[in-house]
């Protein structure tokens, strides 16, 4: 099954100043998605709105399975993931905190544990899955971040600024697993960046949003 979604008028304000002004946009199934502009523009709460973490004042966003409306449930919420920019992780070791997404979810671990030495081969983190999450850099953790994403097995993930704060080596790590992302499980991707040029590298489709308004690029 394919999940497929519109945003549709979308409008929100944050103490009575417009952040979002009447913002529509269709995703299509297995794409790269990027939208970029200015720190401040309002790209995070478009994407949280999306994610369905956040209610828009107006307007409305609208999931799709082959054609068909799907119902705003538990379990649509399932086949979606946002991951924000600070990952936070848990005081053990990379490999369990890869398997917590799992865990909550009854999977057991005989079928687990190849799915998240899948994962991890994937981010580039299988050599560090017996070390302790708090001891990864910053571009490890971010890795790690879309290992614990991608090991549910979202239809479409959300990244908010998935390279910020990440030295060169790991954003190019990073850039490099988000082009191959959109093959693994047929994942959708929709992430945000203030970096023209890396959404130019990264985007099938690119956006850009500039005072609240959202336009194809």
């Amino acid at each position: 099954m394919s999940l497929e979604f519109i945003a549709a008028n979308i409008f929100k304000r944050y103490n009575g100043e417009p952040v979002l002004n009447d913002c529509s946009y269709s995703f299509m199934e297995n794409g790269t998605y990027v939208l970029t502009g200015p720190n401040g523009s309002g790209k995070s709460t478009f994407l949280r709105i999306c994610s369905l973490l956040e209610e828009p004042d107006k307007g409305e966003v609208n999931f799709y399975s082959e054609g068909v409306l799907v119902k705003k449930d538990i379990e649509l919420k399932r086949r979606i993931t946002l991951l924000l920019p600070k990952i936070g992780v848990f005081n053990t070791t990379v490999f369990k905190n890869v398997s917590y997404g799992l865990t909550i979810r009854g999977i057991k671990s005989s079928e687990s544990e190849e799915k998240i030495n899948k994962v991890l081969d994937f981010v580039q983190l299988s050599r560090k899955k017996n070390q302790n999450a708090l001891t990864l850099s910053s571009g490890e953790t971010k890795r790690l971040g879309i290992a614990r994403a991608l090991v549910i097995e979202p239809e479409i993930l959300f990244l908010d600024e998935p390279s910020a704060s990440v030295d060169q080596k790991n954003t190019g790590i990073i850039e490099d697993i988000i082009l191959k992302m959109k093959n693994y499980h047929k994942t959708t991707v929709v992430m945000t960046t203030h970096d023209m040029q890396q959404a130019k590298r990264l985007a099938d489709s690119l956006m850009v949003m500039n005072n609240g308004l959202i336009s194809a690029a």
